[in-house]
């Protein structure tokens, strides 16, 4: 079962207790997945589908709920648009209370076609109503990716006007959305995963969201260690190249003009690079007759190294002078 699954057969099953909110979660599904014929006389039919029998089994429950309707037509179609297969669809006419329906959720029609209407921004003034209003059009429009693989939130609108309408509402929760067109719809999407967390807390789906943060820990936890790797790994290749360098200097110091020329703190330091080439710092430092601190050993690898830079920039000086007289 995927995770946008689970996150919503959680949410079918939770039903506001408000009149005000059912409504309001009626009304998200209705933009999302209806159609509104209008006459002279106003709405003569309203169609809503959906790809979901859960869904519509809650929307039909809301209708009961709300006005006590029951005589609602529920009809299996073939769905043309954003799904494959076949769908459900829940008509009301006007012998089924249509107008009522209409009226309750704030239906206002935008232009001519069937899908060219909203609802009245007064039906979700108050926090609790904006929360159903997100619950409902995620049931009809939304999917959240698996979090193991990666975190993306979108619910799909047949119109950038309603896809806006929603972004207002994250916002005043303090979640940040962003809207892409993709082909004929528009997508409004959530890719932080804090914010993730916080929509399913406001949707209500709180298994999903203990779950999510579940995996949200277990991947900082396995990021943390990866950098914590990766930082060591890096550390200690740069302490071994500088190990071979300073061990380059040091050969080329003996082999040139040997250990005896060098002052006896030095000529220590040295002999103890060379033989213990993998030593840290500070373990060549409590190797010496007098313990010496890192820095110390530090400061004498240095001089060491400066030393043996000299004497390449005085023997490359001097070839080069004696080949110039040739």
């Amino acid at each position: 079962m995927s995770f946008s699954k689970k996150v919503k057969d959680e949410l079918f099953d939770r039903f506001p207790t408000a009149r005000h909110c059912m409504l309001a979660e009626l009304a998200a599904v209705t933009l999302n997945c209806g159609e509104v014929e209008f006459g002279g006389d106003g709405v003569r039919r309203l169609t809503v589908c959906m790809e979901n029998g859960a869904l519509a089994r809650k929307y039909f429950e809301l209708l009961e709920k709300i006005f006590n309707i029951e005589n609602v037509r529920i009809e299996a179609r073939k769905f043309h648009a954003r799904t494959k297969g076949d769908g459900y669809c829940i008509v009301l006419d006007q012998d089924s209370g249509v107008r009522r329906v209409c009226e309750a959720i704030k239906l206002e029609r935008l232009g001519m076609g069937t899908a060219d209407f909203t609802v009245n921004p007064i039906i979700v003034q108050n926090t609790c109503c904006k929360r159903a209003f997100l619950r409902g059009s995620f049931l009809a429009g939304g999917s959240l990716s698996d979090p193991e693989k990666a975190y993306h939130f979108e619910i799909v609108f047949p119109a950038v006007q309603k896809a806006e309408r929603m972004r207002e509402i994250m916002h005043s929760f303090s979640v940040e959305a962003k809207v892409i067109r993709r082909k004929k719809y528009f997508v409004l999407y959530v890719k932080e995963g804090s914010q993730i967390v916080e929509l399913l807390n406001i949707m209500e789906a709180h298994l999903a969201l203990m779950e999510l943060e579940n995996v949200r820990i277990l991947k900082d936890v396995r990021n943390s260690v990866n950098r914590q790797v990766n930082c060591e790994a890096a550390n200690i290749n740069k302490t071994v190249q500088a190990a071979a360098r300073q061990i380059d200097d040091i050969i080329y110091i003996r082999d040139s003009i040997g250990f005896d020329r060098l002052a006896d703190g030095l000529r220590e330091v040295a002999e103890l690079r060379v033989e213990y080439p993998e030593a840290s710092l500070k373990e060549l430092g409590e190797m010496m007759d007098t313990p010496l601190g890192k820095s110390g050993v530090n400061h004498r690898l240095k001089r060491l190294c400066g030393i043996a830079e000299d004497m390449r920039r005085t023997a490359k000086s001097a070839d080069s002078a004696g080949g110039g007289t040739l």
